[in-house]
């Protein structure tokens, strides 16, 4: 696999120009960007949590975590982090622990780390733990038009 169907269907729909960046395989958001000699503060890492009606990607950069209470406050409900069971039915169509951000493509409302707004390029899983999809800051941007933008991460 070099991208999700589902991720390409959406990133392609959308009009928007990307590179696949194959690396060794790797098992966590940190590690791919080390593989892929890239900044880890330019690869989105997707977490996905549950609440009461259904499910939320936060996305932030691989070198920050999810500060929980931050992004419970910014949509005004309880959260907790989904487990791997619930990440592969809601991403069938990618390796367990290689969920990319792009929720959207996926019916999952997206939560986006304001640290995004100003980065040049931007790189994410592309469904799998051996490539990484690349896009430009602007474009990925416009791939996260839905996102709700607010500060919930935090330097790990």
């Amino acid at each position: 696999m070099s991208i999700a169907g589902k991720l390409q269907h959406y990133i392609e729909r959308e009009g928007v120009a990307y590179d696949i960046v194959p690396h060794h395989r790797t098992a966590t958001t940190s590690q791919s960007a080390q593989a892929a000699h890239i900044p880890g503060s330019r690869l989105a890492k997707a977490v996905v949590v549950h609440h009461e009606a259904g499910y939320l990607l936060a996305v932030v950069p691989s070198t920050h975590r999810v500060e929980l209470t931050s992004l419970q406050d910014a949509m005004d409900r309880r959260l907790g982090l989904a487990s791997e069971d619930e990440v592969c039915q809601l991403f069938s169509d990618c390796e367990e622990g290689a969920a990319p951000p792009l929720g959207m493509a996926y019916d999952v409302p997206v939560v986006l780390d304001e640290s995004f707004g100003h980065i040049s390029d931007v790189y994410f899983e592309a469904g799998d733990h051996r490539n990484l999809v690349h896009v430009t800051g602007p474009n990925f941007l416009a791939l996260m038009k839905d996102a709700q933008i607010a500060r919930i991460g935090r330097p790990h």
